[in-house]
């Protein structure tokens, strides 16, 4: 895998500490996390970096396509660094983001584009409902 400074470098981004840091917590975390999330667990190891910091890199990252950002129905957006398309999972109850693997959705945009004559080149899918933990938790009380 290359290196993150090599990543940023071949996009033309000038390496900074705290974009290296950014992209280094969504390419190790699951959580799809928002911007004020990546702050706040970030702050502590780069207390230099502001919140500002933050949302811009993630708008550089976003248009260079370096993570995709995720509207999943709350305030803020989320975030991944898994970029190529790909459905998600969002629980009702907790608010847990989680990536669907599963080739028949993964595949949907290739599969739509010839009966639709239309191009689609991405998609986000989203299915909404309760994780396993919440639905054991409810049978639980």
């Amino acid at each position: 895998m290359k290196e993150t400074a090599q990543i940023l470098r071949e996009k033309g981004l000038k390496v900074t500490p705290q974009r290296i840091a950014v992209y280094n917590m969504l390419l190790n975390t699951h959580e799809h996390p928002n911007a004020e999330t990546i702050y706040r667990t970030l702050e502590e190891t780069n207390p230099t970096m502001s919140l500002a910091t933050v949302y811009k890199t993630l708008d550089y990252f976003k248009h260079l396509g370096l993570v995709q950002e995720l509207n999943v129905g709350e305030g803020s957006a989320r975030y991944d660094a898994i970029v190529h398309c790909h459905p998600h999972t969002v629980c009702t109850c907790c608010g847990a983001v989680t990536d669907l693997d599963n080739v028949e959705l993964t595949d949907l945009h290739n599969k739509l584009s010839a009966p639709l004559d239309f191009e689609v080149e991405c998609e986000q899918l989203i299915l909404y409902g309760k994780c396993a933990k919440c639905l054991h938790n409810a049978e639980s009380a």
